[in-house]
């Protein structure tokens, strides 16, 4: 304090307050210390690059993100949610000033809120409060006739306006505004409208075919889906929704590669909603009849996968104990490549993925794969991360990070869509994806120090979503769902 205090009382009461202040700070210090000695240098250096592509690709005048960069692209939504909380990672560690990260986040919520919601073919940026897959960069309308009214990447967007809403709880007009915007965008989300086939919620719908004809169902990245819709203090479906949900899981439940859990082949949906939510020790009913949370089971997923390296069943190359990693991404391209008499198929984006759905992998390594499920598997995804750096970052390891993916299978010269032939090495993408970005950095901080989770523990809404879907247990006990 800069006064002079005129009793002695006074000066005592001060000196106590600054030492206290001292103690305090140095408490502080000690913990992060404690921190940086427990963090590998390189996920330190991952989750700062992994950052700085959000905030360097995302347009600053509307807070779109890309849907990959630095190539030129649209923008994905389900990117810019996790860009959203990105930028509450970015001043929690000081890369970026809550300052900066507020005036962020209000061009995004501005932008989202005022954006026109009609049925109209091009002239819209979504409809009944969902916003569409892909949106022009620039103008924020759909992107082109083929982008979908997407209920999932909806989802994923209001995973970070929600975060946003929590984070940013000081009493200042800008983020007053913040939380005020969230809310609104939140509360018009029209779930029952999207319930075409009830209790089960779409896909999506576009203004030509109208809904798609798939619903969410199964064991997937919807999983959140079904919690905002229950959450909403708007238009709510039903608890009848959690438990269609819930009614196809034993289709996928059982033993791949060493692991018993419910099944998913490709690593994201084992991550995606895990961003947000902590799901350690909560459980619904058909958890607790499995006597296992989906923390956990998102564990085994990721053990599971590292198996199937190991075994490398397709006899792909560099495949081992610490390279490994199926999940969407781009590849080399639609193409067979004919070695004498073995035949080979190469894929361009798709969703690669090893369990008991489905095993599609074309000797594709995709880095986000391991690194968003960090904080599942630490002692396992650490030293892969470690690995993939030290033995090929020369060409996969950029200012961003981990490029999108590579493959050592492939290097048959061709016209590439994506990526490039590097000689000694194959295949390698040349771009990084907001939705693969986002796992990486996010999870990376869950695990360093739960910070997403317990922000997002304080929000009502998801409280209430998770309560209604009924879980129950470890954080949640005791906690109260009313906004």
């Amino acid at each position: 304090m800069n006064i002079l205090p005129r009793f002695a009382v006074v000066l005592s009461l001060a000196f106590a307050c600054t030492a206290s202040a001292m103690a305090a700070q140095a408490s502080k210090q000690t913990s992060e210390s404690h921190e940086r000695a427990r963090i590998p240098p390189m996920v330190d250096d991952l989750e700062r690059r992994t950052f700085d592509w959000f905030w360097d690709s995302a347009n600053p005048q509307n807070g779109l993100v890309p849907d990959h960069y630095p190539t030129k692209s649209f923008a994905s939504i389900a990117a810019v949610g996790f860009g959203l909380t990105a930028y509450g990672v970015g001043a929690e560690r000081g890369y970026i000033t809550r300052e900066q990260a507020v005036e962020r986040t209000l061009a995004t919520l501005r932008f989202f809120h005022d954006a026109p919601q009609n049925d109209s073919e091009d002239d819209a940026t979504g409809y009944h409060g969902f916003f569409y897959h892909f949106l022009d960069m620039d103008t924020g309308k759909r992107f082109s006739r083929w982008v979908e009214l997407s209920t999932v990447d909806t989802t994923l967007l209001l995973g970070g306006v929600l975060f946003a809403q929590s984070y940013y709880d000081r009493d200042t007009p800008q983020e007053r505004e913040i939380r005020q915007l969230a809310d609104e965008i939140y509360r018009r989300v029209d779930w029952t409208w999207v319930q075409a086939r009830k209790p089960l919620i779409t896909m999506g719908w576009t203004p030509g075919g109208k809904f798609i004809p798939h619903d969410w169902q199964g064991y997937n990245e919807g999983m959140l889906v079904y919690i905002l819709a229950m959450g909403s203090p708007t238009h709510a479906v039903g608890e009848d929704a959690w438990k269609a949900w819930t009614s196809t899981y034993d289709r996928t439940w059982g033993e791949f590669r060493g692991q018993t859990f419910l099944n998913f082949a490709p690593l994201f949906g084992h991550q995606y909603s895990h961003v947000w939510v902590d799901f350690r020790g909560i459980r619904d009913a058909w958890n607790r009849e499995k006597g296992l949370d989906y923390f956990e089971n998102s564990r085994r997923a990721t053990y599971s996968q590292r198996a199937y390296a190991i075994a490398n069943p397709g006899g792909w190359t560099g495949y081992g104990e610490n390279v490994w990693g199926l999940t969407a991404s781009n590849g080399p391209g639609g193409l067979v490549v004919k070695s004498g008499d073995t035949e080979r198929t190469f894929q361009g984006y798709t969703a690669r993925g090893a369990g008991l759905d489905y095993i599609s992998d074309d000797g594709t390594i995709v880095p986000t794969a391991a690194g968003g499920s960090i904080a599942f598997a630490p002692e396992i995804v650490v030293p892969a991360l470690e690995e993939m750096k030290r033995k090929y970052g020369k060409h996969i390891y950029t200012k961003y990070g981990f490029v999108d993916a590579f493959n050592p299978s492939f290097h048959t010269k061709t016209d590439l869509r994506t990526g490039k032939l590097v000689p000694e090495l194959g295949w390698v993408d040349t771009v990084h994806l907001g939705i693969d970005q986002g796992p990486i950095l996010l999870m990376a901080e869950n695990w360093r120090s739960g910070f997403v989770w317990n922000v997002m523990k304080k929000n009502p809404y998801i409280r209430k979503g998770l309560q209604r879907a009924g879980f129950t247990g470890g954080w949640l006990d005791g906690a109260r769902a009313e906004p």
